[in-house]
């Protein structure tokens, strides 16, 4: 397997120290169906040099793998993206994406492990994929945020009718990005720490 942030060894890069100051680091894993753009947010976002296990797709998943609107991509995630990010100097997240093709699965058990919370990327042109994604994620208690990845020719449909379409609970946030871009990647992550502050706020005035 080809992990790609494999390079000579070399002195670490300044932006690759966790700095000092940093006293709590929170897990988060970026989920989605396959192509949905959870390798690029992962490397839009990261301070250090991700760590990613794609491979060139083969033959053998001819039949297997759903391509169908993803036909130029020619590689995919096989293990996990790994990737960090400091919210402020004390905050640090540990980003963690996701195969998304459904033989590679079987990985996300382990993946979910110790997770806070979850990002579940979207793709409007093949939006039936998210369904068993969020499936799994309320399965095991993750709480979520969806992120819809603007992909061009893409329709493009009301958060709240994709809320709908969805079935997500009023209170679970959905919004807008583009997973290429790091502002935008880290607006998302920025919502999901929201999102959950306001909900651990929630169970202790409980």
């Amino acid at each position: 397997m080809d992990f790609r942030s494999s390079d000579p060894p070399a002195g670490p890069r300044h932006s690759d120290i966790l700095p000092q100051t940093a006293a709590a680091a929170v897990k988060v894993v970026i989920v989605g169906g396959f192509g949905v753009g959870k390798t690029t947010m992962v490397g839009a976002v990261s301070e250090i040099k991700p760590l990613t296990t794609e491979e060139t797709m083969t033959r053998a998943g001819v039949g297997v793998d759903d391509t169908w609107g993803v036909a130029r991509k020619i590689t995919t995630t096989v293990a996990m993206d790994f990737g960090r990010i400091s919210i402020n100097d004390e905050l640090v997240l540990y980003l963690f994406g996701t195969p998304g093709q459904e033989r590679f699965w079987f990985l996300w058990r382990g993946l979910f492990e110790g997770a806070l919370g979850a990002v579940v990327l979207l793709d409007t042109r093949r939006l039936e994929i998210s369904f068993d994604v969020i499936g799994r994620l309320e399965e095991r208690g993750v709480p979520f945020v969806v992120a819809v990845n603007s992909f061009p020719g893409a329709p493009e449909h009301p958060l709240e009718e994709l809320r709908q379409a969805l079935d997500l609970p009023p209170a679970v946030p959905i919004l807008v990005c583009d997973a290429r871009r790091r502002d935008s990647s880290r607006d998302v992550l920025l919502t999901l720490m929201r999102y959950l502050h306001s909900q651990a706020a929630t169970q202790e005035a409980m």
